[in-house]
């Protein structure tokens, strides 16, 4: 049940406890902000398959801790992420000496848990307990410095109920991207949302200058290590999590354009990102290809997000704590 992130455990280390519904999105939040509590804290981290213990409703309304694994050391912080974690979050909140936090909305009040590290465009208000995030949380480290070489990632999701997806204007605006740099080199890399007959098509490309390349062909650090490859990314607005990451890195990135469907949330925040300057809109795309940006603050929310649990005491303070935000970052 318990995995513990590689690292010598003693008295003194912080303790963090992640709890995972292992949805591929959830899990990246939690490994995100665990890789910066681990850096700027020096805390040892324990992933919990919620899935695995039992919790009776009765138990998370009365804060009654379930018998957890016993080679789990006293958790300092238990973070959760996804509803299927809120139960066992809950029911954890009192044990002695233990802060919780939820990463994302929940449905629950937020007076229950010591904070709450939510997306702005949720459009929750702000207190003392919550900070409010710029898209979702990611594993990405920005690049310290990109590369000068003429190579291009391509980042294509799928039908989503945030955008009307498009297979031929997707393809269109891809076509043109290739067509208008033809001494770049393109990787295009699908994922398991992208329609088949989309895939189809872009199999069709592949070739000298145009990689293509499928969910299942990629590992765990595959996308961190394509991006430090890359001058430019490309990315189709229906995925935040896709997007969030593109422009965490510091590589130039533009949105693909697809029609945004009215009222959802995804919408507004990846709008959002788009006017503070993190991406570029298909309108910009000579710019995010000359790699120009118009903005000097970098986008890392998980070590914002770090710094807000190590300052706001939900984390005991060590000599490792006193590192300074990135250039423009605000905790």
């Amino acid at each position: 049940m318990a995995k513990p992130e590689p690292r010598t455990q003693d008295a003194s280390t912080p303790v963090v406890w992640l709890l995972t519904d292992n949805k591929p999105g959830h899990r990246n939040q939690l490994k995100g902000l665990g890789n910066r509590l681990r850096v700027l804290a020096g805390a040892s981290t324990y992933w919990v398959d919620a899935s695995t213990v039992e919790v009776p409703l009765w138990r998370a309304l009365l804060a009654s801790s379930p018998r957890m694994e016993a080679s789990l050391p006293r958790p300092d912080l238990v973070v959760a992420a996804g509803s299927g974690t809120h139960r066992l979050l809950l029911a954890l909140r009192k044990r002695r000496g233990t802060r919780t936090l939820v990463i994302m909305k929940p449905a629950f009040p937020l007076s229950l848990v010591s904070g709450a590290l939510i997306p702005a465009h949720d459009r929750v208000q702000p207190g003392p307990r919550v900070l409010l995030t710029e898209g979702v949380l990611n594993t990405i480290t920005p690049l310290a410095r990109i590369t000068e070489k003429r190579e291009a990632l391509l980042l294509i999701g799928g039908p989503s109920p945030h955008f009307d997806w498009d297979d031929d204007v997707v393809l269109g605006q891809i076509s043109h991207l290739i067509g208008q740099y033809p001494d770049w080199r393109w990787t295009i890399s699908t994922s398991r949302r992208t329609p088949e007959p989309l895939q189809d098509r872009l199999d069709d490309m592949a070739g000298v200058r145009i990689t293509v390349v499928h969910p299942q062909q990629t590992h765990e650090d595959w996308l961190s290590h394509q991006l430090s490859a890359s001058r430019a990314v490309w990315v189709t607005p229906d995925s935040m999590s896709m997007v969030c990451e593109a422009a965490t890195s510091g590589v130039p990135t533009g949105l693909f354009e697809l029609a945004a469907r009215p009222g959802s949330r995804v919408v507004d925040g990846v709008e959002r990102l788009v006017r503070d300057g993190y991406v570029a809109k298909w309108t910009d795309h000579a710019s995010v290809m000359a790699g120009r940006a118009d903005h000097n603050q970098s986008l890392w929310e998980a070590n914002r997000a770090a710094l807000w649990v190590i300052e706001n005491g939900l984390l005991p303070k060590s000599h490792k704590t006193n590192q300074r935000l990135p250039k423009g970052a605000q905790p």
